[in-house]
């Protein structure tokens, strides 16, 4: 599946699910795999270094660069040069603590160098929580897998759900990503 039809998934009529595993057939260690409803890879994230992760298509062509600045300080980049140029966005963490994270994200337009944004994250990391917010809307959620019956989730798998809308999912992903590392 190439970036193209990925993100037609955040525009569809009704939301997607993408399930998140480190153990998926087809992920190299240190692979995070983003899979469909039928078992597909649509997104690997490949952690290159502590501050440089790369966001593939599943045919293992780079979308967005990441590179983690400071603390708490992230910038995305399109393709995989790491260029000014190509600053697509930059994500600044606002809380910190032991049961909740939040970050902001300064998304890129064009003509401008960076705009305000109301794409905010918040969530719980521990409990692989996050929901991406713009303005008062929606954007994803990720949640744990629960099974009828079960007492205990496992936390090495679990669903990100994407609402309808605007959103690409190719950045969608690239935000969870910073949120969970």
């Amino acid at each position: 599946m190439d970036s193209s039809n990925s993100i037609q998934t955040a525009i569809a009529p009704i939301p997607v699910d993408l399930f998140i595993s480190k153990k998926h057939p087809g992920l190299t260690r240190g692979e995070i795999g983003f899979a469909d409803s039928s078992g597909n890879i649509v997104f690997k994230v490949n952690r290159q270094s502590s501050s440089k992760t790369v966001v593939l298509n599943s045919a293992g062509n780079p979308l967005i660069f990441l590179n983690h600045r400071d603390k708490g300080v992230w910038q995305g980049f399109q393709g995989d040069d790491d260029g000014e140029k190509d600053l697509m966005f930059r994500v600044q963490r606002t809380l910190n603590r032991l049961t909740r994270t939040e970050f902001d994200v300064f998304l890129v337009r064009e003509n401008q160098e960076e705009s305000t944004s109301d794409v905010k994250l918040k969530g719980f990391p521990c409990q692989r929580s996050c929901t991406i917010f713009e303005g008062n809307s929606i954007v994803a959620q990720t949640s744990l897998m629960y099974k009828l019956h079960q007492i205990y989730a496992r936390r090495n798998k679990f669903r990100l759900t994407i609402f309808p809308g605007s959103f690409d999912t190719t950045l969608v992903v690239a935000l969870v990503s910073i949120f969970f590392d």
